[in-house]
């Protein structure tokens, strides 16, 4: 059959609705099969920031011009959005180039100016995911990559004296004064190695670790704040996840510790972190936060000291009792003089300390004014027969990257039954109804298809690799075909192959957020800062604010 008209296709009112909700109304008790979870601050009130750093100043400001302008862009890039699923990409090019207008052109001047560039950010890249896709230029659909974890760098860096260096003789002091102005959950003990990662993180290259992960704290630093404080772990113990991972969710280190909170297989299991071949709870930001909260809590239990309890997490508790058993110290620091811990847990502690006090002392480091990333917010949809990732997307009217990053603990293209999916929030009850268009037996394998101007059977077949008869043969009708209306597409089935390759190599593109491409003979821009003359001086902007990342990782894990 083709479906036309569906709420969930066209009912710009019934999103607008959802959104609404997204802002913190509660969830409405007639979506049926869809729970809400939310990394948005819903915590009491006592539990403040994490982090003094984490909040730019220019955020406790809101202009009038500034909610406008972002309001009026988030309109016009629904809107477009809408228009790219109906088949109208001419339409849809308008709607995102009106709203990237309506944040370049906006005032220099303006209070709250670091908001506008967020928002440009976050648009820019999300007018980017559809044009790489539409232009079939995204990553290998069935390549899961993974990041480099920095705690193996930072780890295992070594301090070794200049003997014709002059000495900092001001920073210990300093660290002093800070520290007695300093509140923190967590003991802050100033020794020569956490000085000497206090000085680190003080170089270039140590500073710009520790502003990545700094960054994408704001994306998971209320849904920890909010497991910690339910689980009874102290809350600046979220360094802990700056270290392991710098907050990244597919982070892989050389141990084969994997995800946000760096979890090797044997202890996953303890705690109840699924891995299988399809995937792997390690790398489920929620899911993993509340295992390490828990494992935390044992070792604390164990050890009743925090900094012995963050060197077990690092090294194993084998570890941790035997340096014990044979140096007579139940002392982290003590154990560090006798040499009695393993090289990486020895800078491991220090590390986490580091982070702490420069985290707590912003103005000190000239952090104050961190412009984070925005939380991610989701629902969860029940699945009820294996699903793959495009179909979902497709349902969703998403890109498969955002479905991607979503749910980062898959493994292959294709979700099992019974998997909780992450979809993004205000998304849910439309998804389940254009999921139930399909078959259950064939979602596996299925794709929806939203017919553009000038497509046929036969160029629709052939983008799917499959027949027009096969097409017809899933609708009821396909005497004519409209921009808008809903395919169902009968794709061949093939089993998902998990590709993990280990590669060293990461490839970094420059792109400019300017108007985007959907529909047009505009390119994105993937140009160099040289190139971009011409555009600055038609928006009379900073270069600096058309000027966006776009991070392509080829980065990714051999299976043994």
């Amino acid at each position: 059959m083709i479906v036309r008209s569906l709420p969930m296709l066209t009912g710009v009112a019934f999103l607008a609705s959802l959104s609404m909700n997204s802002n913190g109304a509660s969830t409405p008790n007639w979506i049926k099969g869809v729970t809400f979870s939310t990394n948005a601050d819903n915590s009491p009130a006592e539990l403040t920031a994490i982090a003094n750093a984490s909040i730019p100043a220019s955020d406790a400001v809101h202009s009038a011009e500034a909610d406008e302008r972002i309001e009026r862009a988030d309109q016009h890039f629904n809107a477009g959005r809408q228009l790219y699923f109906q088949g109208n990409l001419a339409g849809a090019r308008r709607e995102f180039d009106a709203a990237v207008d309506a944040l370049l052109n906006a005032p220099e001047n303006l209070p709250d100016r670091n908001r506008i560039e967020r928002r440009l950010d976050e648009l820019s890249d999300q007018i980017y995911r559809f044009d790489v896709e539409k232009l079939g230029a995204g990553l290998n659909e069935d390549a899961v990559v993974f990041d480099k974890a920095p705690i193996d760098e930072i780890s295992n860096l070594t301090f070794a004296t200049d003997p014709n260096a002059t000495p900092d003789l001001g920073l210990a002091p300093k660290l002093q004064n800070e520290l007695t102005q300093t509140s923190s959950t967590i003991p802050l003990d100033l020794t020569d190695p956490v000085l000497a990662f206090v000085h680190y993180f003080s170089t270039d290259r140590g500073r710009d670790i520790l502003l990545a992960g700094f960054r994408r704290s704001g994306r998971y630093r209320a849904l920890i704040q909010r497991i910690f404080a339910e689980e009874g772990v102290p809350q600046d113990l979220i360094y802990l996840a700056q270290a392991e991972s710098g907050f990244l969710p597919r982070a892989v280190s050389n141990k084969q510790a994997v995800g946000m909170w760096q979890f090797i297989a044997g202890t996953g299991d303890r705690y109840d972190l699924v891995h299988t071949r399809t995937l792997d709870e390690r790398l489920d930001p929620e899911k993993a936060t509340r295992a390490a909260a828990k494992y935390l809590k044992d070792l604390y239990a164990r050890y009743g000291d925090w900094y012995l309890a963050m060197a077990a997490y690092n090294c194993g508790e084998g570890n941790v009792d035997r340096a014990v058993e044979r140096t007579g110290y139940a002392d982290y620091w003590e154990l560090l003089k006798r040499h009695a811990l393993p090289r990486e847990t020895a800078a491991y502690v220090p590390i986490i300390v580091a982070m702490t006090i420069i985290a707590k002392n912003p103005k000190d480091y000239g952090l104050e004014n961190i412009d984070v990333d925005p939380p991610v917010e989701y629902e969860n949809i029940q699945l009820t027969a294996p699903t793959n990732i495009d179909l979902l997307a497709d349902a969703a009217l998403q890109p498969v990257s955002t479905i991607r990053d979503l749910n980062p603990e898959l493994l292959t293209t294709v979700a099992p039954a019974g998997f909780q999916i992450h979809v993004p929030r205000g998304t849910g009850q439309s998804t389940l109804a254009a999921l139930e268009t399909v078959p259950a037996s064939n979602r596996n394998a299925w794709r929806l298809h939203h017919v553009t101007a000038g497509d046929t059977l036969a160029t629709i077949a052939q983008t799917y690799h499959t027949t027009a008869g096969r097409i017809v043969a899933a609708n009821n009708s396909t005497d004519s075909l409209e921009a808008g209306d809903l395919l169902l597409i009968p794709a061949a089935y093939h089993a998902p192959v998990r590709m993990m390759t280990h590669s060293s190599s990461r490839v970094a593109r420059r792109r400019t957020a300017s108007h985007s491409s959907v529909g047009s003979t505009h390119e994105v821009s993937m140009r160099t800062p040289r190139t971009r003359t011409k555009i600055v001086a038609a928006h009379r902007v900073s270069t600096s604010a058309l000027h966006r990342k776009a991070l392509i990782r080829t980065a990714s894990l051999q299976q043994h």
